[in-house]
């Protein structure tokens, strides 16, 4: 049953963030600024064992560059909460955890149109759709049918931003950092992040297809 008697409406927006850009952070202000969320809580996916991405970075890191995007900006939170959870890490049992661990809060899931087309295809999705309201925010190619109760589509800018093509651009001499934040940058510059090729015994994304 939908939990919306709660005070905070805590928007989470799951993914890698590998790395995050300035699409991610741009779609989290329009969420906050049509008041849709009370804030925002950027989920940063684990490594998942059971599947590789070879240019997926450390755990840790990912959180780091998160972390730098969002300082000092208000209502914008980064977790690892899912750090901590058994993986691989399936969206509705975080949910659970979440809604155990912070009574207070009403969590409403933000994915992309992407991701709602497969949808149906995420482990118990019918029971995510039970407990909680979703925010789904346009994707490039993407057509939003048959949306349910509970469910709302965003009118948020369509921004087409991708991670896999900033990863590809680091490789170039002659990126200047374009579509990331300037700490975000200096950082990826000061580490050397994606331009070696990391140890293919990593993990990948998780089954969920969280955003990249």
């Amino acid at each position: 049953m939908l939990n919306v008697q709660c005070s905070i409406k805590t928007g989470l927006y799951g993914g890698t963030f590998n790395p995050i850009h300035t699409g991610h952070i741009q779609l989290s202000q329009a969420l906050l600024d049509a008041h849709l969320v009370d804030e925002m809580w950027l989920l940063v996916s684990p490594q998942n064992p059971f599947k590789v991405n070879q240019q997926l970075l450390d755990d840790n890191a990912r959180l780091r560059l998160t972390q730098l995007a969002v300082k000092d900006i208000p209502n914008l939170t980064v977790s690892d909460y899912e750090f901590g959870l058994p993986r691989p890490s399936y969206m509705v049992n975080t949910l659970e955890h979440l809604r155990k661990d912070f009574p207070e809060r009403e969590f409403i899931l933000v994915i992309g149109a992407d991701n709602w087309e497969r949808f149906s295809m995420w482990y118990k999705s019918e029971e995510i759709l039970a407990h909680h309201r979703l925010i789904i925010y346009p994707r490039p190619g993407c057509e939003l049918k048959d949306i349910p109760e509970g469910v709302t589509i965003a009118d948020t800018p369509l921004i087409d931003i991708s991670s896999t093509e900033i990863r590809e651009n680091i490789k170039k001499s002659d990126y200047k950092g374009d579509g990331l934040c300037s700490a975000v940058w200096k950082e990826i510059k000061k580490n050397g992040y994606y331009t070696a090729s990391p140890n293919p015994s990593q993990g990948g994304e998780n089954k969920e297809g969280r955003n990249k």
